[in-house]
C-alpha cells in the first residue's frame, strides 16, 4: 500500500485536471482528462477548457460538439456533460446498468413504467433515425404512437427525466442548437464511428481509470456517488474495481483509503505543492469529480457557499489545491471571496488573475476582495 499526504494528493490532481499545467491541447483533450466536463451551463463548460488551456485562442467546447467529436448527453448524476464519445458510451453504460427507472419510486415520480421507457426507445430510434429534431417536434412524433399520449406532460418537462433513461440506452443525445432551441438525435449519427453502448463489464474499467486518473485516489463508493448518486449496487461497484486488479494501486491517504491507477503511483508519490493560488469557474469538474461532501477538499462549514440553492456551484479560489473562497467577475474587476476573510498572497492572486484574463480572453482584469 502506498501512503502520501493530502498535499501530494492535491498537487497532482492540479496537474493532471491541466490546472497547474495548462495543457495547449484541444478542448477533447481537457474533456478526456477530465472525463466529461459538465454542460448544464453551456458558458461553464466553456471556461471548464479555457481556464485549462494557455490563451483563448483554441477550439472550444461548442466547436467540438458541432464536429461530433464531442458529445452532449445527460451522464453523470444525471446531468447534462460534454464528453469525448468513447467516454460518453462507458459512463451511459454504467449509469444505465442501474435501471433506476424501473424502481417504484421513479416510476411514480415521472409516470413511466419499465416497458414504457422500453416502448420508447424503440419509438425514440425510429423517430430520430437521420434526423435532428426540436424537443417539440419529437413529442409531437412521440405522442402520435399509440400508447404514449399521457407522457406528453413528462416529455415536454426541461428536466428531461423521462428522456435520460433513452439516453443512457443510447437512443438520443443533444443534437446542434437550433437557435435557442434544444435538439436531439441519434449518437450514431452525430459522431463518426460511434460503437453503441458497450457492456458495463467492458465499460468499467475504461471509466473507473479515467475518473482516478483525474480524481483519485478514491474508493468505489466515491466513484459511484459521481457517476449516479450512488445507484449502482455496492456488489457490482467492489467486483469492477477488484477486476482491474494490479491495474490499481491503494493508497493510505492520512487514514483514508483509496485507489489510484498503478501507472500514476510514482508520480503521486513525488508530487509538491508551489503555494499557486488558480481560479475556476462554475461547475467545475475539480470539485465535482471528488463532490462537495468531501470535507477535506472543501471544509462542511463553506460547502454552502459552492454548492448553493437550486444546484448551482460557485466559481473556485483554490489555494495549494484546496477549496479557500469563491469569486465573481464584476465589469472588470474579479471580486474574491474568501473564506474566513483570510487574504491571499498578492503575487499569486495576481498570477491567477492574469491567468484568467488570457485564458478567457478578456485583458486588463482588475481584482478586489469582496
Amino acid at each position: 500500500m502506498l501512503s502520501v499526504g493530502w498535499d501530494q494528493v492535491f498537487a497532482w490532481r492540479l496537474g493532471r485536471q491541466f490546472v497547474a499545467a495548462p495543457t495547449a491541447g484541444s478542448a477533447e483533450d481537457v474533456a478526456t482528462r477530465l472525463a466529461g466536463v459538465q454542460a448544464q451551463v453551456a458558458s461553464a463548460a466553456e471556461m471548464a477548457v479555457a481556464v485549462r488551456s494557455p490563451d483563448s485562442h483554441g477550439l472550444g467546447v461548442g466547436e467540438a460538439l458541432a464536429a461530433g467529436t464531442l458529445i452532449k448527453t445527460w451522464a453523470m448524476r444525471g446531468t447534462l456533460h460534454a464528453m469525448v464519445p468513447e467516454q460518453a458510451a462507458a459512463a451511459l453504460s454504467l449509469i444505465g446498468s442501474a435501471r433506476t427507472w424501473e424502481k417504484p419510486s421513479w416510476q411514480k415520480t415521472f409516470g413511466a413504467t419499465p416497458a414504457q421507457v422500453a416502448g420508447l426507445v424503440e419509438v425514440v430510434s425510429g423517430v430520430l433515425a437521420g434526423q435532428v429534431l426540436t424537443r417539440d417536434e419529437l413529442v409531437e412524433a412521440v405522442l402520435a404512437e399509440p400508447g404514449f399520449a399521457h407522457l406528453g406532460e413528462q416529455l415536454r418537462s426541461g428536466w428531461g427525466a423521462v428522456l435520460k433513461p433513452l439516453a443512457w440506452q443510447g437512443a438520443l443525445c443533444h443534437g446542434p442548437a437550433r437557435g435557442s432551441k434544444v435538439t436531439f438525435t441519434a449518437p450514431g449519427d452525430l459522431t463518426p464511428g460511434w460503437k453503441g453502448i458497450p457492456e458495463p463489464e467492458i465499460a468499467a474499467p475504461a471509466l473507473i481509470r479515467a475518473y482516478l486518473g483525474a480524481y483519485g485516489p478514491a474508493t468505489p463508493a466515491v466513484f459511484d456517488a459521481w457517476l449516479s448518486r450512488n445507484s449502482v449496487r455496492t456488489t457490482v461497484l467492489r467486483g469492477w474495481f477488484a477486476a482491474m486488479g494490479d491495474a490499481l494501486t491503494e493508497v493510505d491517504v492520512e487514514g483514508r483509503i483509496g485507489w489510484i491507477p498503478s501507472e500514476f503511483a510514482d508520480d503521486l508519490a513525488a508530487a509538491t505543492l508551489d503555494g499557486g493560488v488558480h481560479l475556476l469557474g462554475p461547475f467545475d469538474q475539480y470539485v465535482l469529480g471528488p463532490g462537495t461532501a468531501d470535507t477535506v477538499l472543501l471544509p462542511a462549514e463553506h460547502r454552502s457557499k459552492v454548492s448553493r440553492t437550486a444546484g448551482w456551484i460557485s466559481p473556485l479560489v483554490l489555494v495549494d489545491g484546496r477549496i479557500m473562497g469563491t469569486w465573481e467577475q464584476v465589469d472588470d474587476t474579479v471580486v474574491v471571496s474568501t473564506f474566513d476573510a483570510r487574504e491571499l498572497p498578492e503575487r499569486a492572486l495576481t498570477a491567477a488573475v492574469n491567468r484568467l484574463a488570457a485564458a478567457t480572453g478578456t485583458p486588463g482584469l482588475g481584482v478586489r476582495a469582496s
